[in-house]
């Protein structure tokens, strides 16, 4: 992954050439200024739009008991959400980042994934979300995907689902584990191959944190929920707010195994990633995720090549 950074690296200096006038990269002051900007758009906690288990656990194993997991209908985006595709240029750059993300497991010890950004609208939402799904649809694995942007969470809407109760709730004393966290209803038809592909996946979406969104990300009932649930799943994806206009995403990443940054292709900044790089640096960085490339793979035409005699 530390290909996406060379690669922003290369777009900046591509920018300085084409714009011989254009303006030398930011200083601190002047990111901090963008920064504040950001922070006080960024409050207003309404979303916005991102990038075009039946096992049987007791009490004592955790403190989760998975059955009292209600089931709710959703209907998800197969727009936002290319990963549950059989097959596509997109699914198999969702594929190729699972894989990333194992071989990172092969290194060290990965359940929790932060995935996150250095500013809003660069797509972290869509990759954590189908990221989680990725990971579902593969060998069974148990997933459990949280919303943990409390000021613009958007993930129920990639999914179809309610958006409340959430983790604000839980991380505010007011509702349990059980209570934020839910599953696909079970149904037929048409949406049976849907109900399959996230069969695997539990969701906590982000409730409403609004302005006390730092505080509550700052609790410690954040790591204690990763904890209980960490014996019941495989995988954990959390989603956060972006890291340089405010802090939550910064104070969920302790409680984590490891953070994803994701860039945007043509729009984020090479100052912009070292300084969200800069403010994750307690923390596990695994690498960046270029978002929103429309350049093809450098593959042939592989994707017109099928088991189908023409």
């Amino acid at each position: 992954m530390s290909r996406i950074y060379e690669a922003l690296q290369k777009a900046e200096l591509e920018r300085r050439q084409e714009r011989p006038e254009a303006e030398p990269p930011a200083p601190l002051g002047s990111l901090n200024s963008r920064s504040a900007a950001a922070t006080a758009e960024y409050d207003i906690p309404s979303p916005f739009a991102e990038a075009s288990m039946e096992v049987e656990v007791s009490r004592g194993s955790g403190g989760l008991n998975l059955e009292a997991i209600p089931r709710r209908q959703w209907n998800p985006s197969i727009v936002r959400l290319p990963s549950l595709l059989e097959r596509g240029p997109a699914i198999e750059q969702f594929r190729s980042l699972r894989s990333r993300v194992y071989e990172a497991r092969d290194i060290r010890p990965i359940k929790s994934i932060m995935v996150s950004s250095g500013l809003p609208q660069e797509g972290k939402s869509f990759i954590s979300a189908n990221l989680a799904v990725s990971l579902a649809r593969h060998k069974n694995s148990k997933v459990l995907l949280i919303d943990g942007d409390m000021r613009r969470y958007t993930l129920h809407e990639l999914l179809g689902t309610e958006s409340h109760p959430g983790l604000a709730e839980y991380l505010a004393g007011k509702a349990s584990a059980e209570q934020i966290m839910q599953r696909q209803e079970e149904t037929g038809g048409a949406q049976a191959a849907v109900h399959n592909a996230l069969s695997n996946l539990t969701f906590i979406p982000g409730g409403n944190g609004g302005d006390k969104a730092a505080d509550l990300s700052g609790n410690a009932r954040f790591g204690e929920l990763l904890r209980m649930a960490a014996p019941h799943f495989d995988w954990i994806i959390v989603d956060s707010s972006p890291v340089v206009p405010v802090s939550d995403g910064v104070n969920l990443a302790r409680s984590c195994d490891g953070v994803l940054l994701v860039a945007r292709a043509g729009i984020t900044r090479y100052t912009v990633a070292q300084r969200a790089v800069a403010e994750l640096r307690a923390a596990n960085v695994l690498g960046f995720v270029l978002n929103a490339v429309h350049e093809n793979p450098q593959t042939g035409s592989y994707y017109g090549y099928n088991s189908n005699k023409e």
